[in-house]
């Protein structure tokens, strides 16, 4: 739907409040992030917790090269800023932000840096909240792999963003070429698939309903082996969150701005100020997908 035809959606409304909501794999720190529109989605949605399922920022390729824009350092700012006024911040390390493993139990600025963690439902229903980093075979077995395959991956991003932007050009909508191309490969297809019934069967042994994880940045919500498995997503490709709402539904918000003044921001250096001047700006789009019923 348009957001600017959303009276509980436009700029002037109060924020849409919501229990919970659950952000994962951001990776602040490197380019092919959408800080602008994770700051857009903030700014509409308000919560009592907010669950940080790791991969927020990207200390992998902060490591490699330093890559700080300003929309990064606001969305920090952002999330401090929600924390001072009484939203609950729970952040989970993922692989790329290991360097926050070594401080689990502590706080900083109000966010509790956690391990893994339980999260209670309106119905009383558990579910565990991990980045799920630790149940990936490549990651555990094979970290020089896992590093290769991240730089195949940011190439993947740095072409999609320039596929994009001729998209744009001639009045297209956003597509993900590195999305598609992963799906498309028969292995991912049944590594996703491995990856959720590893995760399923972890719930399971812990004696919980369910688990809501990030790590592999493919945002679903469904019934695995009885367990109810869900994936944040991503703010680098999909833009997507889950979103627990006060009546126990638990929703995918898959965000998006196409062809509006974020976009204008984030294509800085990809078309020309001619060329930016020249979009349209009045296509913000805000879509969802309904999660599945227990």
């Amino acid at each position: 739907m348009n957001i600017a035809s959303d009276p509980r959606l436009t700029r002037a409304a109060a924020p849409v409040r919501v229990r919970t909501l659950f952000l994962s794999d951001v990776h602040l720190g490197t380019r092919g992030c959408h800080a602008n529109k994770l700051l857009d989605f903030m700014r509409h949605y308000d919560s009592d917790t907010i669950y940080l399922v790791g991969d927020i920022v990207d200390g992998w390729q902060l490591k490699a090269s330093w890559y700080w824009p300003q929309a990064h350092n606001d969305v920090v700012q952002k999330l401090l800023r929600k924390a001072r006024k009484g939203t609950r911040l729970l952040y989970i390390p993922g692989n790329h932000d290991e360097f926050l493993r070594d401080y689990y139990g502590t706080h900083f600025g109000g966010i509790e840096v956690l391990a893994d963690t339980i999260h209670v439902g309106v119905d009383g229903k558990r579910y565990l909240v991990i980045h799920g980093d630790l149940f990936d075979v490549v990651i555990r077995h094979a970290r020089w792999l896992a590093l290769l395959g991240n730089h195949a991956y940011d190439l993947a991003i740095w072409l999609n963003t320039y596929f994009n932007a001729v998209r744009r050009f001639f009045g297209l909508t956003y597509w993900s070429l590195s999305q598609w191309a992963k799906l498309k490969v028969k292995n991912a297809i049944n590594f996703i698939g491995e990856y959720e019934r590893t995760l399923a069967a972890e719930a399971r042994r812990r004696g919980v309903n369910g688990v809501i994880c990030g790590h592999i940045h493919h945002a679903v919500i469904r019934t695995t082996l009885q367990i109810r498995y869900m994936n944040c997503g991503d703010w680098v490709e999909s833009c997507t969150a889950i979103v627990e709402h006060f009546d126990g539904v638990f929703e995918i918000v898959k965000w998006t701005a196409q062809d509006s003044a974020l976009d204008r921001v984030e294509m800085a250096g990809v078309l020309s100020p001619a060329e930016l001047g020249s979009l349209p700006l009045d296509s913000i789009e805000l879509t969802s997908k309904a999660a599945e019923p227990c």
